[in-house]
Order: structure tokens, then C-alpha cells, then sequence
């Protein structure tokens, strides 16, 4: 599939933009997903053979997306998710819990010398997804009911609590047949993988103590923050290191964690999430490194690939590269925002950095440079956070799941969703 810059055709209204940008960005995972599988490429222009686990659970949620907005009919999106998940029934899987990557034949791909088996934050992200999926399909026609099934027979399968390493109060994100749990990566906030932890939390047949939760994620000493100084912009921060880190903290797993009026003993999770991004606008306004572009209108420090490589951007790890999806995928904390920026990246910079599958990866002002590449991981935070502001869909979907209800409750969580039944 060869992918063209399309000329842009002036200034829409908001709405008319955010319709344009959500449709061109869903058709990367409709279009441009592997045929035999499904499943979402890992990017485009580069590893098109590479298939991503937590890109494809954002890429269910953007098809039902499109089914919602009238761009595939409920019958389609349906097929495509028997697809996928005929595939997944089939591929490589570590107890339950799937790697990174796989080949479109569904083997493992090693990511790292000892990264060859499960990885449960991926696996997470996937089933946040397919959770979503499940809640929508929701009649008792045709293949619906058996699509449930199918999405329940592979969380249950997942071995949640083998991630503890026989009951530690830890969590480890990954495990390799050949390696056991060698690469010794505990999970420990504040960063994407929360969901993980109310997921594993929630799950019926093998859940996680609270203790892994309370005593090993939240013990990190950059997991509390609460400062308000010169390096948070004088902004105050609950949770993270000072400036926030890269944007999709607050992005993956609120795509399906409804962060409005979501609490914990450590933080306001709604809270936390605006005053990330409002941090990370604020820098590169500031732009203390003197890059061309940054602005009011032009912000958005995530992980993206880069003019040299790929990097996870911030404040404290600034390269002059700005990601699209840093300040769209957070439309629902500050739209005051994020809308200004949308219309710079679409308006000003048009066809530079925006084609048929929406907004490229990144690009690099100061040194000329914009991606040829598109990311799952970055294209799908753009579809499912636009339409969470738009009318909190996946929001919804995601709350009303017993597993994420159950997580939430035995993990000390309170949130509007579950004081209703």
C-alpha cells in the first residue's frame, strides 16, 4: 500500500475537522492492517511485517470507531474482529499472555536478546481493546454472542498472576520461554501501565493481590510527585517524574480508564492528566532549547520515531521532534488546547506532515525533517481519544466491563461508573 499527502483544502470547522483526522487515521488500522490477520502492522514505512498486540487492542476500539460514525457496517467490523481473533487463538501466547510482536504467521518476534515470549503490558492494551469490542457487540444476532465468547475465552486465559513471580508483591512485564523472567523488568509508576494492574486485578480466575498494586506499582519514587516548581511549570503534578514524561502516560490506558472522577488514594486521575499535558504544553512554549516550531499552537512531547531513530520525547528529553498524536490524543483534558494546535497541524503545516492516513509520526522543524512512517501505537490514541471527547464511547464501553469494574474496586478505585450497577 503506497500512501500519498493529500492537499489540504483550508480551514474546517472543528467539527468538520475532527471528523476528517479521525476517519483518515482509522483507515490505518482498516486499510493498511495485515490482510490475513487483522491485526494492525506495527507501523508503515518500516517493520510492515511486524504485527503489535496493544496496536491492534487500539485498533479494535477504532473500529468500533467507525461503526459508530457510519464509515463500516456492523457486520464488517464483526468479521474483522473473527479474524483477528482466530488469529490470536492460534499465535504464540506465554501463559495466557502475548509478546510484543508477532510474524503474520502468529510465531513471536524477539524483541531484545531476552525478549522472545510474553510481555503483559502488551497483552494488556490488546484486551482493553477486545473489552471494548465485546461491550459494543452486544445483540444476540449471528456471530455476536460467539465473538463474546471467543474474547472471554482468551482473558481467561491469560495467567495474570504469573507475572508476580510466584506471589511477589511486584508485577514483571515480561517472560520468556528460554529465559524465564531474567530480563527482571518490574512494573513500577507512574507510566502506561495501569490498565495492566486493574486488568490482572480484575481478572475472575487468576487475579493479583491489591499488595502488587500498593506495595510494589505505586512504590517507586517516581511515582508520587506533587510538586509545583520551575520543572513542572509551576503547574502541580500528582504522579510521574518532574515534566511529566512523554504524553502517552496519559493516553493508553485511558483509552478505555475513564479518568473522569477516577480516584485512588494516591491521585485524581482526570487531575493528573490535564496538568500532564497543560506541563508539556507550557515547556514548549517555554522552549527553553530555542527549536523551531514550538509555540502555542505547535507542542506535543511523546514517544515517536525521530529524525534520528525513535525515542520516548519529553521535557527532559527533548530533540526538537513534535508528535501529532502528543496533543490530539489529550483533546478531552484541555481542548482550549489542543484544538488550536489540531488546526496548526492541519491549517499551516498541511500536506507536509498530513495524507491519507492522517498525520505522520512526527516531524522536526529545526532540521527540516517530517516522518514517512506511521505508528499503531500512535495512530490509535488519535481515533479513541478523539471520539472519548467527542461522546466518552470507548469510555463507556470499558466501564461497564465486570473485570475492569472488579479491578477497579479491589485496587482501592472509585469513579462514577461504579456507583451505578
Amino acid at each position: 500500500m503506497s500512501v500519498r499527502r493529500v492537499r489540504v483544502a483550508g480551514r474546517l470547522s472543528d467539527e468538520a475537522l475532527l471528523d476528517d483526522v479521525q476517519r483518515r487515521t482509522f483507515h490505518y488500522f482498516w486499510d493498511f492492517a495485515d490482510p490475513g490477520s487483522g491485526m494492525a502492522r506495527d507501523r508503515f514505512g518500516g517493520n510492515d511485517g511486524w504485527l503489535v498486540s496493544g496496536g491492534s487492542g487500539m485498533g479494535a476500539m477504532a473500529i468500533v470507531t467507525a461503526v459508530t460514525r457510519g464509515w463500516i457496517t456492523r457486520a464488517e467490523a464483526v468479521e474483522r474482529l473473527h479474524r483477528m481473533l482466530r488469529f490470536l487463538e492460534r499465535a504464540d501466547s506465554f501463559h495466557g499472555a502475548f509478546p510484543h510482536f508477532l510474524t503474520p504467521e502468529g510465531r513471536a518476534i524477539r524483541f531484545g536478546r531476552k525478549d522472545d515470549g510474553a510481555d503483559i503490558v502488551e497483552t494488556a492494551l490488546l484486551m482493553q481493546g477486545l473489552i471494548a469490542a465485546r461491550a459494543f457487540f452486544d445483540s444476540g444476532d449471528n456471530s455476536e454472542p460467539w465473538l463474546r465468547g471467543r474474547i472471554d475465552g482468551l482473558f481467561d486465559t491469560v495467567e495474570w498472576n504469573w507475572f508476580t513471580r510466584e506471589g511477589r508483591e511486584a508485577y514483571y512485564w515480561h517472560w520468556s520461554p528460554n529465559h524465564g523472567f531474567a530480563m527482571n523488568h518490574e512494573i513500577l509508576g507512574w507510566n502506561e501501565c495501569l490498565i495492566a494492574l486493574v486488568l490482572a486485578a480484575g481478572s475472575a480466575r487468576d487475579p493479583i493481590a491489591p499488595a502488587v498494586y500498593h506495595n510494589g506499582y505505586t512504590q517507586s519514587r517516581t511515582f508520587l510527585n506533587g510538586r509545583q516548581h520551575a520543572v513542572n511549570e509551576h503547574i502541580l503534578l500528582p504522579l510521574g517524574p518532574d515534566g511529566g514524561g512523554p504524553l502517552f502516560f496519559a493516553h493508553y490506558s485511558f483509552l478505555g480508564l475513564d479518568p473522569r472522577g477516577l480516584r485512588d488514594p494516591y491521585a485524581d486521575y482526570f487531575a493528573q492528566n490535564e496538568a500532564h499535558v497543560r506541563i508539556n504544553r507550557a515547556y514548549c512554549v517555554r522552549n527553553p532549547k530555542g527549536y523551531a516550531g514550538y509555540g502555542p499552537d505547535c507542542w506535543g512531547l511523546t514517544a515517536s520515531d525521530n529524525h534520528e531513530g525513535y525515542s520516548a520525547h519529553a521535557p527532559d528529553n527533548d530533540l526538537g521532534v513534535i508528535a501529532p498524536t502528543a496533543a490530539i490524543a489529550s483533546l478531552p483534558y484541555a481542548p482550549d488546547l489542543v484544538m488550536p494546535a489540531l488546526h496548526h497541524f492541519h491549517d499551516d503545516l498541511g500536506d507536509r506532515i498530513y495524507g491519507e492516513l492522517g498525520f505522520v509520526d512526527a516531524f522536526n522543524e529545526t532540521v527540516g525533517w517530517a516522518a514517512k512512517t506511521h505508528l499503531a501505537i500512535d495512530q490509535g490514541p488519535i481515533v479513541v481519544m478523539i471520539e472519548n471527547h467527542r461522546t466518552s464511547l470507548i469510555w463507556d464501553l470499558v466501564m461497564s466491563d465486570e473485570r475492569v469494574r472488579r479491578g477497579l474496586v479491589r485496587l482501592g478505585f472509585t469513579s462514577p461508573h461504579l456507583a451505578t450497577a
